[in-house]
């Protein structure tokens, strides 16, 4: 995928913007020739198309997106900041367009605009991990920053200074060092382009969706383990094979538990039910972005019951359980009013007296 112009090594990437394929098939087609000539580095082409479509269908909020990425690689930062500003004013649940804002920041080297953009990134979603990535890359850039300015104003620290400089150096220097940059976002397979950086500093681009996580390797309900630990139960459909062992039946019995329990956290969701959905998550379950569990539930609360209408359903659901905890990977596509978003997702339950809850949720992978 095509990067976006940078200033931070391996800072920006392009990421998938995974609301630009929940829509129909018409306009899904319409995203997908834009993507496709943004990805073939023809942005003026893919600028001039978005146009044309907005044209007709001014507020649709995926060609508004892509329409910023065009504009960001045709060279005009500011026009794509302005579209990716009023995408966060109109549609503030949607973390990309704020990845793709500290991304533009970035490269104009504004890094505390950029740090507030991704910081918003992540209280609009917490589990967005390319953001929380993408906002250590910052602090590191800033700290480089402030360890160069303590070495002009008091040479005498070179000592304690010139290593840890060199560290971050090192760190946003990947080519110098003859080590490849992280691949960037997963084309048109994947969920759309947006401008998100995976390390250092946030994205600014659009792009086709990231390819879904692979899925754990199938393993025969008969075959032997090969390690002393029983080998992840693996979701996948039956096999011919012989009579299934007490063990292998087991876990496929966890496997379908595990299936059931992420089933009804979504059907909870889609309900707005809070009280199925907060109780799907696990008393130990800690909130990422350093809220407190109470002002999580709060949020999300909010956030659910705030909406005229939801609908969540899940696909390609894969589960692994090993022991008394599973890990469940799927693809999401969420419907709220007039937004739609598909994106892959990652659920860790853990198993208390044969009730599994989630422990852990992160979005993307």
């Amino acid at each position: 995928m095509k990067q976006v112009r940078r200033t931070l090594p391996r800072l920006l990437r392009l990421l998938a913007l995974t609301a630009l394929l929940g829509t129909g098939a018409a306009q899904a087609d319409d995203y997908t020739e834009i993507t496709q000539l943004i990805k073939a580095g023809k942005p003026a082409d893919a600028l001039a198309k978005a146009d044309q479509r907005l044209a007709a269908n001014p507020r649709d909020p995926q060609l508004r997106f892509l329409r910023g990425v065009a504009q960001a690689d045709s060279g005009k930062p500011a026009d794509a900041i302005t579209t990716f500003t009023k995408l966060t004013e109109e549609y503030p649940e949607l973390p990309e367009p704020y990845n793709n804002l500290a991304v533009l920041y970035a490269n104009q080297n504004q890094l505390d605009k950029a740090r507030t953009a991704l910081e918003m990134a992540i209280r609009t979603n917490p589990s967005y991990a390319t953001a929380h990535e993408n906002l250590g890359d910052i602090y590191a850039k800033l700290a480089s920053q402030a360890y160069n300015k303590a070495l002009q104003l008091d040479a005498t620290n070179a000592n304690s200074v010139k290593p840890k400089l060199a560290l971050i150096r090192e760190l946003f220097a990947p080519e110098a060092a003859g080590k490849p940059g992280r691949p960037a976002a997963a084309a048109p397979p994947t969920p759309p382009a947006v401008v998100a950086t995976q390390r250092p500093a946030p994205p600014a681009a659009v792009a086709p969706a990231p390819a879904p996580t692979p899925a754990a390797t199938p393993v025969p309900a008969s075959a032997p383990s090969a390690a002393p630990a029983p080998a992840p139960a693996i979701a996948q459909a039956p096999t011919a094979a012989p009579a299934a062992t007490p063990a292998a039946a087991s876990d496929a019995a966890a496997v379908q538990a595990v299936t059931s329990a992420v089933q009804a956290w979504a059907a909870a969701w889609s309900a707005k039910d809070m009280q199925a959905y907060l109780g799907a998550y696990d008393k130990s379950f800690d909130p990422p972005g350093r809220q407190t569990r109470s002002a999580w539930e709060k949020e999300r609360e909010a956030r659910i019951v705030g909406k005229s209408k939801i609908n969540v359903q899940l696909s390609d659901v894969t589960v692994a359980v090993n022991g008394d905890k599973a890990t469940a990977r799927f693809r999401q596509a969420y419907t709220a009013d007039a937004l739609n978003v598909t994106s892959r997702k990652t659920l860790d339950l853990v198993n208390h007296n044969g009730r599994w809850t989630i422990v852990r949720e992160s979005t993307g992978g």
